[in-house]
């Protein structure tokens, strides 16, 4: 547990609980509405569903700073050309990164874990999405929808999402990363652009309360991955990760 972590947890007041209540059913019930939305915008493009599901995580933002105090900021928006595809590596502290980042990363596909489908109509809904789902008790089957699925979509002029660590890490920490995201960017060409955030810190995995605060993320350069080996993309990649999630706990006030 981070200072800041220690921190935000300490200034834990009934209005915390009442909040995180609040934000909690806030999710819940948007959630059966957009998600019917989006399965019926089936008939629609991908265009339109992507609004629909960009505009339910702002209407989430907008619950989670009114009932719990917490926002966030954003550095290295420049780094990003929305015309651009990209792969995009994060790491994975809390639920948030995976509701915040559709807010102002540019159309893109995430890789997700196939126990959320079976959540009735909001996990149906992330079908709607382009996502690529995986099963994470068959790695060789889920490196090949990967690459299959990750290069159809970069290819259609989609960015990818993807959490290499697998699963959420502790505020502070990085958990090793798995090689899956740097070997389809060493297969497609495509770029990586690695950020980083410290949303563990307010919003704690496994936790049901939320804490007030400013989420920071920082968004770093593009890394080329022509003619490298995945080992090193990766290796870069998880490198300025974790370096520069240092400098935001660094750079956080007590």
């Amino acid at each position: 547990m981070t200072q800041q972590d220690t921190s935000a947890q300490e200034d834990f007041r009934p209005k915390n609980l009442i909040g995180s209540i609040l934000l909690f059913i806030g999710i819940f019930t948007t959630a059966t509405v957009i998600g019917i939305l989006l399965i019926t915008g089936l008939i629609f493009n991908f265009a339109y569903r992507w609004y629909i599901g960009r505009l339910w995580c702002l209407i989430i933002g907008w619950f989670t700073r009114v009932c719990c105090g917490l926002s966030f900021e954003v550095e290295g928006l420049e780094n990003i050309d929305p015309k651009q595809p990209v792969i995009f590596f994060s790491n994975h502290q809390s639920a948030w990164e995976t509701l915040a980042l559709r807010v102002f990363l540019p159309p893109h596909s995430v890789v997700i874990k196939k126990e959320l489908l079976y959540f009735p109509i909001w996990g149906w809904s992330l079908l709607t999405l382009k996502s690529i789902v995986i099963n994470r008790k068959n790695q060789r089957a889920s490196l090949k929808s990967l690459l299959e699925q990750g290069t159809r979509y970069l290819n259609e002029g989609l960015s990818v999402l993807i959490f290499p660590e697998g699963t959420r890490s502790a505020p502070g920490t990085v958990n090793k990363f798995n090689i899956g995201g740097a070997m389809l960017a060493q297969k497609t060409g495509y770029p990586v652009i690695p950020l980083v955030h410290n949303a563990g810190d307010f919003w704690p995995r496994y936790s049901f309360y939320k804490y007030p605060g400013v989420i920071k993320v920082k968004i770093g350069t593009m890394i080329e991955t022509k003619n490298r080996k995945a080992q090193d993309i990766n290796a870069e990649a998880e490198a300025w990760i974790r370096r520069n999630l240092q400098n935001i706990t660094a750079s956080s006030p007590d």
